[in-house]
C-alpha cells in the first residue's frame, strides 16, 4: 500500500496574527483576573484590625471569644459558618453547627481555625494558594480568594470523637433510639 502526501495549503500570514493576537489577549485577561484576587487582599489588609500571617492568610477578630485553648491538627472544630467569593456571592452556608476535622479542610481553613480560641468569630480572607488554588468547581472558579465568616463553638480531639461515635454505634440498639442518660440520640 502506498501512501501519498497531500500538501497543505499554506495558512494567510494574517490569521497567524490574529492568532497571536488572541492568545496575548487570553493571557492578559487572565493576569487581570488573577491581579483582582490579590488587589482585594491588598485593600482587606489596610483595613482596622486586619492580621496577614506568613502564609498570605488575612483575618480580622468580629468578637475575641473566651481565650485559652486553640484547635490544633488533631482536633475537631464544631462551627458555624459562611463561604463567599470575594464579590460577596455566597457559596456555602453551615444550616446547622458543623463539626469540622482539621486534618482533612483547607490549608488556610485550618490555620485559621487554629488561631480560634472558644466562643470566638472572626472573618478570614484566603488567597488562592492555601484554599483550592487553580482548581474549579462550580460554585468557585480557578484561583479564587475566598472569604469565610467563622464562629468556633468548641472543638474536641478527633479520637473522642471517634470513641464517642463508637460507643453511640455500640448503643444503638436501645429502646426508642434513647442515648444513655435518657436523651434522644442525634439522628
Amino acid at each position: 500500500m502506498s501512501v501519498t502526501a497531500v500538501p497543505l495549503r499554506p495558512v494567510r500570514r494574517s490569521y497567524l496574527v490574529w492568532i497571536w493576537v488572541a492568545v496575548v489577549a487570553a493571557i492578559v485577561v487572565a493576569a487581570v483576573l488573577a491581579r483582582q484576587g490579590d488587589a482585594a487582599l491588598v485593600r482587606e489588609a489596610r483595613g482596622v484590625g486586619v492580621t496577614t500571617t506568613a502564609s498570605g492568610l488575612q483575618y480580622k477578630v468580629i468578637e475575641p471569644g473566651q481565650g485559652g485553648a486553640h484547635p490544633t491538627a488533631s482536633d475537631v472544630a464544631l462551627i458555624n459558618y459562611t463561604g463567599r467569593l470575594i464579590d460577596g456571592t455566597v457559596f456555602e452556608k453551615s444550616q446547622q453547627p458543623t463539626p469540622m476535622p482539621l486534618s482533612t479542610v483547607l490549608p488556610g481553613f485550618a490555620e485559621a481555625l487554629k488561631l480560634m480560641p472558644k466562643g470566638a468569630k472572626y472573618r478570614f480572607w484566603l488567597p488562592a494558594k492555601i484554599a483550592y488554588g487553580d482548581h474549579a468547581s462550580d460554585k468557585i472558579p480557578a484561583n479564587s480568594t475566598l472569604v469565610f465568616d467563622v464562629e468556633l463553638l468548641d472543638f474536641i480531639p478527633e479520637s473522642v470523637l471517634r470513641q464517642m461515635q463508637a460507643q453511640q454505634s455500640m448503643m444503638g440498639g436501645l429502646p426508642g433510639g434513647a442515648a444513655p442518660g435518657g436523651a434522644p440520640s442525634p439522628r
